[in-house]
């Protein structure tokens, strides 16, 4: 994936394709089709252009028919895109047939996602977890940078080229690497857990802000606590726990915790590597579920939240579903009958501080039943 990453430049642009498959909604691929336009500019690439094919089935070669494999190569010839971004996952080899076909770089939205990350992480331990979680991913995907000098094999029959040989020392390298980053996140985990311990003896209750990307939780963390916080209008704007002390009452006060911003199909190696960070949902005594009110895609992007919860071991724990932004909601009445299907709702602005009083109440009410 490095080799990638590191020839993109300003201005560079992409075709991005999605593939739907019979009994694929078109509703959910159209949507999330334009969430990965916002993902692909988030990486630092232009979109040219979209294009949603439809087929009958997977392919073994391109995931995709022949047919559709040309419809789309044209496409992005048309639109002069130096990358072709799918939304749907490729494996290695199908990955490798696409650049061959096209002589374009060729990405995923799981690798549009962890360079996303990549490029967000800040602190040494982000930077471990999503080293950790790219190195995972690229390892079967290695022949790709060497696919040029293996076609350059020479000597007597059965020898090995400087390609694949090439390729046995990246192998070791890459998993030299996987094994230090872990080594290293263990101790990372061990000192996160000597805090925990302490925060346990302290006898507080915690709480963990959890919600889709770019919902609003580090605002909301911010405007409840006073304390400072990196916030941005951006995904993943901050990929590290910020854990900060809130007063409910004159008596009363808890701890809340940031957590990262989850997202549909969100990689299965960055839950992986993140596990310590997602550790502060799974051991917190409650969850602050926070939801853009004025998100026209509110419920998917709450429905993905839940099954992430309930991936990582967190669901079934007391929810506050905080409704934020409706400064922003174009229709209040609807919001306000659509969150009664939501565990005790509350309403803020965490831009303004609108709604924080009722919303310390709520929390109040919560961990002293």
């Amino acid at each position: 994936m490095d080799h990638e990453s590191e020839g993109r430049g300003a201005g560079d642009s992409a075709l991005l394709v999605a593939l739907q498959f019979p009994g694929d909604c078109l509703y959910e691929t159209e949507a999330s089709l334009a969430e990965l336009h916002s993902l692909t500019e988030n990486m630092g690439l232009s979109p040219a252009d979209t294009l949603l094919a439809r087929v009958r089935g997977p392919s073994p070669r391109f995931l995709a028919g022949t047919g559709k494999a040309e419809e789309i190569r044209v496409a992005a010839e048309n639109s002069r895109a130096r990358y072709i971004v799918f939304d749907n996952e490729l494996s290695p080899s199908q990955q490798r047939n696409w650049e061959q076909f096209t002589g374009l770089c060729v990405i995923d939205r799981r690798e549009v996602i962890l360079q996303i990350f990549a490029d967000r992480a800040m602190t040494r331990e982000a930077q471990l977890q999503v080293e950790l979680a790219r190195m995972e991913y690229s390892l079967p995907r290695l022949t790709r940078a060497w696919t040029h000098l293996s076609r350059q094999r020479g000597g007597a029959r059965g020898t090995r080229g400087e390609g694949e040989t090439q390729l046995e020392l990246d192998r070791r390298r890459v998993l030299a690497r996987i094994d230090k980053a872990k080594a290293l996140l263990k101790k990372v985990r061990k000192q996160r857990q000597t805090q925990r311990s302490l925060r346990e003896r302290a006898a507080i209750k915690t709480g963990a802000i959890v919600g889709y990307t770019n919902a609003g939780k580090s605002s909301l963390l911010r405007a409840l606590s006073g304390g400072e916080l990196y916030v941005a209008d951006k995904l993943f704007a901050t990929l590290d726990p910020a854990t900060r002390r809130v007063r409910l009452s004159a008596k009363s006060e808890i701890l809340l915790t940031d957590t990262v911003g989850f997202i549909r199909r969100l990689p299965h190696e960055l839950i992986e590597a993140f596990k310590s960070t997602l550790e502060e949902t799974v051991l917190a005594d409650f969850l602050v579920h926070v939801l853009d009110a004025s998100d026209p895609h509110l419920e998917e992007r709450a429905r993905t939240t839940r099954d992430i919860l309930g991936q990582i071991g967190a669901a079934g724990k007391p929810v506050i579903s905080v409704f934020n932004k409706i400064d922003l909601c174009a229709d209040p009445a609807a919001l306000r009958s659509l969150a009664a299907g939501y565990p005790n709702p509350a309403f803020v602005s965490a831009s303004s501080g609108a709604g924080a009083g009722e919303l310390r109440a709520l929390i109040a009410g919560l961990v002293h039943a």
